[in-house]
C-alpha cells in the first residue's frame, strides 16, 4: 500500500480520534504525524489481520499512552483516565458547540474503557467489530461498553441541566 495514499485516506480519522482522547489539537496533530511515521516504518510488517484503520488507531493509542507515561514521569502525576459520557442523542448534540463542550468535559472525566470505546465509535467512526479487535474483545462487548458510556453521558447531561 502506498504510504501517501494511506496518509491522505486516514489522516483525518486518526487525528479526530487523538483529538477526542487528548483534548489538545496540537498534541493530537503531533501524535498523528508520529502515528503515520511509525506506520510507514512498519508497513511491511502489517499482516492485514484487521482493518488498516484499526491498526493505525492502535498505533495512535500506543503513542498516546507512551506520551502519558512520559508526562507522568516528568510531573509525578497520574495518567489521565478517559471515560465516555451518556447523552440522549450524543451524535446530534455534537453539532451544538456548547453541548459538545459539555460532552467533552464529561468524556474527560470518564474512566476507561468506556471513554475510548465511545471516542472510537463517535469520533473515529469505527465499527463495533473494529473496536472489539482493538481491545481484543468481542463485538458485543464493544456495543455494551459504548451503550454504557452513552448512558453515562445522558445521565450526566440531565443532572447538569437540573
Amino acid at each position: 500500500m502506498d504510504v501517501e495514499a494511506l496518509y491522505n485516506q486516514y489522516f483525518h480519522t486518526v487525528y479526530l480520534y487523538l483529538c477526542s482522547v487528548t483534548h489538545d489539537e496540537s498534541l493530537a496533530e503531533e501524535l498523528t504525524q508520529d502515528t503515520f511515521f511509525k506506520a510507514m516504518k512498519s508497513l511491511g510488517s502489517f499482516r492485514g489481520d484487521c482493518d488498516i484503520r484499526v491498526w493505525l488507531t492502535q498505533i495512535a493509542k500506543n503513542l498516546y499512552l507512551t506520551h502519558c507515561k512520559k508526562q507522568n514521569r516528568m510531573t509525578g502525576g497520574e495518567i489521565p483516565e478517559n471515560e465516555p459520557d451518556r447523552s440522549v442523542s450524543v451524535e446530534d448534540h455534537l453539532a451544538d458547540t456548547e453541548q459538545a463542550m459539555a460532552i467533552h468535559r464529561i468524556l474527560h472525566d470518564m474512566k476507561e474503557p468506556q471513554k475510548e470505546v465511545f471516542s472510537l465509535r463517535v469520533f473515529g467512526e469505527l465499527s463495533f467489530r473494529q473496536i472489539g479487535e482493538i481491545f481484543g474483545k468481542t463485538e458485543s462487548w464493544a456495543r455494551v461498553t459504548y451503550h454504557r458510556a452513552k448512558l453515562t453521558i445522558i445521565d450526566t447531561l440531565q443532572e447538569e441541566s437540573k
